[in-house]
């Protein structure tokens, strides 16, 4: 009933109450009892002994190989590889890098960090030397989990050259290399008994740390609690819309935050299976045929995929299962909604969250989506948007889109930058976490995304921002994806630049480009036109995904400036 708190079914309920209105629209959320509160010993242990074989992960490996884990499954191997990272001396407060790409073993190892309080710090598998370097220092690593596969474990090893904090290398995969401990191997020899003590972990000891995408700058290490677990549980029930009886599909790989998001805490917290398929190369049509052959009910997916999506022949392929479909990570161009909900009759929930946080705004339950929305608060977070001054916006006033903290600190919103006050300070003052994403909010409570604070373009004494242009740009024939960014111009200031990719067999001539610029120019109002348009076969992106326009913009000064 609106207007009452009522606890939330399942194991969950001990620690969430809502308030829903009649249509299901989630109004108000409470989490109490937190505390002590550990996402493995309290939800995956408890679902486990009140229903051990209960579905947790399909998971599908390269070869096709399939693996059903049960939450009972994953009670007992966590509990095992907690033993075993005890025996290698891991302990509470030490920090353990999973570079684990999609392997199953990853699932045991978060599971049994947490257990343990070790902070774990899930990373990509593309990085390189240099970026280990960095990472190891930065966070003071004390031991990795690595994956067989590539040439990943000797990037770390050439890393190892210039660190010395490191005490324990395992690999998972192949037999490992000369130097490292064999996690297949090894954790057989242990025992599937790990009782929780009085001074285990839980509610505001830290547990997880991400490196942020680094779109500008060195990536920092966004630190978050026991409670941020809990955070999830609107990005998946309410948000992504999980069957309990269902199956979901994130496609991420699990050094990024967003396979937290959609691989294991909320999902898990809403007895809801994930599904994992561990790809070397992304294929459209094998994600759409794994939609069909295992009945997925949810799917998510950055809007990069459905950028591709949309130029398949979808109906090819059986989505009849898809109940739910959403996207995170960057914005969604309001043209791919339109064409993927005009092939398949989904409408794609958009929504928006950070490494720092869960999902701050989004289309959720009850919700009407409008295409090119990020849709409303999480009632999780007190959302507001403010003027560079302080100022609350009014409605259609663009400006930061920030989280008031002065009344407490939301579940899912980080600790802080870890080791670094300075960077901590600069986001979080006078009472709020200001995310450096602007927006504005139309007169519905609709929230619209504009673009990253350094993103906005200043050019003839106007205040542009690149997505609303690049939404023009999608609409064109033939553009599988753009960037909208500055440019150096004497007279304007800065000058708005377009790079476009084109589908594929599509060529770039001066024709083509000259009738871009035809179309744009009776879509977009003078000051809002590109001055320039580039065809580029690629975009500069970070291993997650998001493209870089701060790469773009600073390519094009600099070749200004020489």
């Amino acid at each position: 009933m609106a207007g009452m708190f009522q606890p939330e079914p399942g194991v969950a309920g001990r620690y969430i109450d809502t308030i829903v209105d009649e249509d299901g629209l989630l109004c108000d959320i409470r989490f109490h009892d937190t505390e002590k509160f550990n996402f493995a010993f309290d939800i995956v242990d408890e679902i486990a002994k009140k229903t051990p074989d209960k579905l947790a992960m399909l998971h599908v490996d390269k070869e096709g190989h399939e693996r059903r884990f049960t939450f009972g499954d994953m009670m007992e191997y966590s509990n095992r590889a907690a033993n075993y990272f005890r025996f290698l001396g891991i302990k509470k407060g030490d920090r353990v890098m999973l570079v684990l790409k999609r392997h199953y073993q990853f699932w045991f190892s978060m599971l049994a960090l947490n257990k343990i309080g070790a902070i774990a710090i899930p990373a990509s598998y593309l990085l390189m030397k240099k970026d280990f370097e960095y990472r190891f220092k930065a966070g003071k690593i004390s031991a990795i989990l690595c994956t067989a596969d590539g040439k990943c474990a000797g990037e770390v090893d050439k890393a190892l050259k210039s660190y010395e904090g490191m005490k324990a290398k395992v690999m998972v995969g192949a037999k490992a290399q000369a130097g490292w401990r064999n996690f297949n191997r090894d954790i057989r020899f242990f025992s599937d008994v790990f009782k929780r003590k009085s001074q285990s972990p839980g509610g505001n000891d830290p547990m997880l740390m991400f490196f942020t995408s680094g779109t500008t700058s060195y990536p920092k290490m966004a630190l978050h609690n026991y409670k941020y677990a809990l955070g999830h549980y609107v990005t998946a029930k309410y948000w992504h819309q999980v069957d309990p009886d269902g199956i979901h599909f994130t496609v991420s790989d699990t050094g990024w935050a967003k396979a937290m998001w959609g691989k294991l805490y909320g999902q898990w917290l809403c007895g809801a299976a994930t599904f994992t398929y561990d790809y070397d190369e992304f294929l459209a049509n094998d994600i759409l045929e794994k939609i069909g052959k295992y009945k997925i009910t949810t799917f998510c997916a950055p809007p990069t995929v459905y950028r591709v999506l949309v130029h398949m022949k979808l109906e090819d392929y059986d989505l009849s299962s898809l109940q739910a479909v959403t996207t995170a990570g960057e914005a969604l161009n309001p043209e791919i909604f339109e064409r993927f909900y005009k092939a398949t009759g989904l409408r794609i929930l958009e929504g928006f969250g950070q490494s720092e946080s869960t999902m701050i705004v989004g289309n959720i339950k009850g919700i009407a989506p409008k295409a090119g929305s990020m849709g409303k608060p999480n009632p999780t977070y007190k959302v507001e948007i403010l003027h560079s001054d302080g100022r609350p916006c009014e409605d259609r006033e663009t400006g930061e889109l920030c989280v008031d903290v002065r009344d407490g600190w939301p579940a899912g919103l980080f600790m802080g930058y870890y080791l670094d006050e300075q960077r901590t300070e600069n986001v979080i003052y006078n009472g709020y976490y200001h995310t450096g994403d602007t927006a504005y909010r139309d007169d519905e409570g609709y929230y619209w995304y504009v673009g990253r604070v350094d993103d906005v373009i200043k050019s003839t004494g106007y205040r542009v921002g690149p997505f609303e242009i690049e939404n023009e740009i999608m609409k064109l024939p033939h553009v599988l994806e753009c960037a909208v960014t500055a440019v150096p111009d004497a007279i304007r200031g800065q000058a708005i630049k377009a790079s476009v990719v084109l589908t594929e067999g599509v060529e770039g001539t001066d024709s083509l480009k000259k009738q871009m610029m035809r179309t744009l120019k009776t879509q977009l109002a003078s000051y809002k036109r590109p001055k320039i348009l580039e065809f580029v076969r690629e975009l500069p992106k970070t291993s997650s995904g998001k493209i870089r326009r701060a790469a773009i913009k600073e390519r094009d000064y600099k070749e200004h400036e020489e």
